[in-house]
């Protein structure tokens, strides 16, 4: 609703940035939509075909939707640019000032909703959702601030900036939106690679340090990644030759030393801890 808001208005304005804020409700709505799915897949069990369950799209959908996204933002800001060259364009500043008023309580009105549900439901989809009310939010209140300031300067000696409102608006929310998109790619892409979280790693570097140091491992190697919300983490300890004999509780005990460090237990997590007496196995 409120993209096709935002779609019609700027038309009849002639708005270039309000159409923009159209464009990115939209998009964000099919990206939400898409998430809703994916999170309905990630509910699922695995799979014969998939041992570890769905994880691994989670990072795939994000990225898709940061691009299109970042993508969006870059094309907008060059055709600020080029508006702005060719030395902007009248606005209809009535339609622009009541998509802006009606688009920013409807916003904020989501916004408070949201964050007050999730106060009880602490959904990581709802907080980050919330966020996004939050900053549709703000960028028509920043879209009501500017076409205020030029309607009002359209009665005076400064009336020739007003034609350069509109794309100078758009030129600026761009910019401050395009990091937003690329942080999560470059996040997203992380995972995809199966590059490993420099928190987990320093994580277990540590706590495998404090052990060896108390059981007297002869050495260790760890292996860690994050996929979404799938955690694989794997430990494989050499252990000395005082506790080649060692009773499996003991060694359960190490397992559950390892096991709260990396976070609580639950389906989406896949710790394997290996003991051995010989280094080839690292």
């Amino acid at each position: 609703m409120i993209a096709g808001l935002g779609i019609a208005v700027g038309i009849l304005s002639g708005s270039l940035s309000i159409i923009f804020d159209g464009m990115f409700s939209a998009l964000d709505a099919a990206m939400c939509s898409l998430s809703l799915l994916v999170t309905r897949l990630l509910t699922q069990q695995a799979s014969r075909r998939f041992r570890h369950g769905f994880w691994h799209i989670e990072p795939l959908a994000l990225t898709f939707n940061g691009s299109l996204l970042a993508v969006l933002c870059f094309y907008a800001f060059f055709n600020a640019l080029k508006g702005m060259l060719e030395g902007g364009h009248e606005l209809e500043f009535g339609w622009g000032m009541f998509y802006a008023v009606v688009v920013s309580i409807f916003c904020f009105f989501m916004f408070f909703r949201q964050r007050r549900l999730n106060r009880t439901i602490e959904s990581e989809p709802i907080g980050l959702d919330t966020k996004s009310w939050l900053m549709s939010a703000s960028i028509s209140a920043a879209l009501l601030l500017a076409f205020s300031i030029a309607w009002i300067l359209e009665g005076t000696r400064y009336r020739h900036i007003t034609p350069y409102t509109d794309t100078g608006v758009l030129a600026l929310l761009t910019l401050i939106l395009i990091p937003m998109p690329i942080v999560t790619v470059i996040g997203a892409v992380k995972e995809v690679l199966l590059i490993t979280p420099q928190d987990l790693d320093l994580t277990l570097r540590e706590l495998m340090q404090k052990l060896t140091s108390g059981y007297g491992f002869v050495s260790y190697s760890h292996y860690a990644t994050r996929v979404g919300r799938g955690q694989f983490v794997e430990v494989h300890v050499v252990l000395p030759e005082t506790m080649e004999h060692a009773a499996i509780r003991q060694l359960d005990r190490i397992r559950d030393s390892i096991s709260h460090a990396i976070g609580e237990s639950g389906p989406d997590r896949w710790p394997t801890v290996a003991f051995t007496r010989d280094p080839r196995w690292l």
